[in-house]
């Protein structure tokens, strides 16, 4: 049997991501959805829009995840799950804007503990980064608050 060669990044020793096609195209439906969703916002809270980028994020989220990690991931924190579906429902009944600030709070709720993780790396973008230090500044100081005593 051959033995397949590793490739390494030359800059450091970690091997390159790999991402198999469903993964791929998980991140585009993902990215595509945040667009629609972005859309509806900005065309005033339209139905079709909402709806769509709905459809769209979450089934990327199940490419990019899978199935059973998805279900995993929405009744281990089930409150935010929740409010995610009822305003999921709620935006196509036609109660965008109601549905849109429940979707919201469960979007909070689900995704919440990687906020500062995302700040973190967006910080370091030379743009953005000195415009985000101050917020991530504060979010360290009210992390550092919230750790109990040793």
């Amino acid at each position: 049997f051959i033995k397949k060669k590793r490739h390494y990044n030359k800059t450091n020793t970690m091997p390159f991501f790999k991402m198999n096609e469903w993964t791929k195209i998980g991140l585009g439906l993902t990215l595509f959805g945040v667009f629609f969703l972005f859309l509806g916002v900005i065309f005033l809270f339209d139905r079709g829009f909402i709806a769509m980028g709905n459809i769209l994020f979450v089934s990327g989220i199940i490419l990019v995840i899978g199935l059973a990690n998805t279900g995993r991931f929405f009744m281990a924190r089930w409150k935010g799950g929740i409010c995610f579906a009822v305003g999921f429902f709620m935006v196509t009944w036609g109660y965008s804007i109601i549905g849109m600030i429940i979707e919201i709070f469960g979007f909070v709720n689900l995704f919440g503990d990687f906020f500062p993780d995302l700040l973190a790396y967006l910080s370091l973008l030379p743009i953005i980064g000195p415009l985000l230090r101050p917020l991530q500044d504060y979010m360290k100081r009210r992390r550092g608050r919230e750790e109990l005593p040793r």
